[in-house]
């Protein structure tokens, strides 16, 4: 008996192992756009650490979540979940590390608070992408992980997780900000309506691997408000909260921070929608 608890022992000691080798490949996988962009490493310097703190804290539910619903490893109860989010942030920060200082973006004489915010930065998209590779690079998810996410706020959940992932990623580079000043009104109207029907298109018609069907009992405007439009809104919203924490805002007019919510808000739905297919 003793012989045949310490083989479980053993074995779940490696599936957790290897699901945390898992998890360092999806966070490399998932940050590396980041960590090659010089405007992320400024911004990890210069952004206000109170916004900074704001950000890390509305993450850690989304991470919890993710844990639960498609983490690298199948949990049971809710403190598993926030272990392996916590555990997904060590893992992301571990690797920003290392790689910034093979980079030598962070030098080995730099005082804590010049390189803390960058490695903070980096744990936003991979911290989800260490989340995301049970799905990506693992098995097939479980039937109960796939009960979970079958309800509307499963749905809405994994469209607001995407739509952080792309946002956060994109939100650093200066070209969000230079296409929202060079854009006219109406051509944010254009991207936003383009925006709404790619979620719609991505979803339900254009027959990507988990396209979704749309129930027979249900209209096509009755399902488009409630995920499209809905989902639309999320990522309009964690676009929004992105810019602010990022300073995007600072010294804008209120016209041009529509549009730059509007901007970052495309490839954010994007996210939203690639979200529901692939989790």
């Amino acid at each position: 008996m003793g012989n045949a608890f310490r083989i479980t022992d053993v074995d779940a000691n490696r599936a957790y192992a290897i699901g945390v080798a898992r998890a360092f490949g999806g966070a490399l996988l998932f940050s590396l756009p980041i960590l090659m962009t010089m405007e992320t490493w400024q911004l990890g310097f210069m952004m206000d650490r109170h916004r900074l703190v704001v950000l890390m804290l509305a993450l850690l539910p989304v991470l919890v979540g993710l844990a639960y619903y498609s983490g690298f490893e199948d949990t049971t109860h809710f403190g598993d979940s926030v272990l392996d989010a916590f555990v997904a942030i060590a893992v992301t920060s571990f690797m920003a590390t290392i790689v910034l200082l093979i980079f030598r973006v962070i030098k080995t004489e730099a005082r804590p608070n010049e390189w803390i915010g960058m490695i903070a930065l980096q744990a936003v998209p991979g911290s989800i992408g260490a989340l995301l590779a049970q799905s990506q690079f693992g098995h097939r998810q479980s039937a109960q992980r796939k009960r979970r996410i079958s309800g509307d706020f499963g749905e809405y959940f994994l469209m607001c997780a995407g739509a952080l992932f792309l946002a956060a990623n994109i939100a650093p580079t200066e070209e969000v900000l230079i296409i929202a000043l060079q854009m006219s009104p109406w051509q944010s109207i254009v991207l936003a309506a383009l925006s709404l029907a790619l979620m719609h298109t991505f979803v339900y018609a254009a027959g990507f691997r988990g396209q979704h069907e749309r129930p027979q009992n249900r209209s096509f405007a009755a399902v488009f408000v409630k995920f499209s439009v809905n989902g639309y809104v999320l990522a309009l919203a964690i676009s929004a909260f992105i810019c602010w924490t990022f300073g995007r805002f600072e010294g804008l007019t209120l016209r041009d921070t529509m549009q730059i919510i509007v901007v970052l808000g495309f490839p954010a739905s994007v996210g939203a929608a690639s979200a529901r297919l692939v989790l």
